[in-house]
């Protein structure tokens, strides 16, 4: 899938699911500590526009960042990111 013009990250044209491709950029951006540890993840929302995706796109790939154990939720509060620095291959 190719991003919108408006959108600031292209996840390129490559095979597979969007979300997966959205969640594996969201992991390295962790790695490299663009994201940091404690700090919060951008809203999913933000996050859609960020990437040109659906809302329910965004939601998907924060999931999967949820499942490798990358972010944690405190409800009413936000997605952090988690002190675990490397994501799954």
């Amino acid at each position: 899938m190719t991003a919108t013009a408006s959108a600031m990250y292209d996840l390129g044209d490559e095979p597979g699911y969007v979300y997966e491709h959205m969640a594996h950029h969201l992991a390295e951006r962790i790695e490299r500590g663009d994201l940091r540890s404690g700090a919060p993840l951008p809203a999913e929302r933000r996050l859609a526009a960020e990437y040109g995706v659906s809302l329910g796109t965004a939601r998907h790939a924060t999931q999967i960042l949820r499942d490798w154990g990358l972010v944690f939720t405190v409800r009413s509060k936000g997605t952090y990111v988690s002190p675990r620095r490397t994501a799954p291959s």
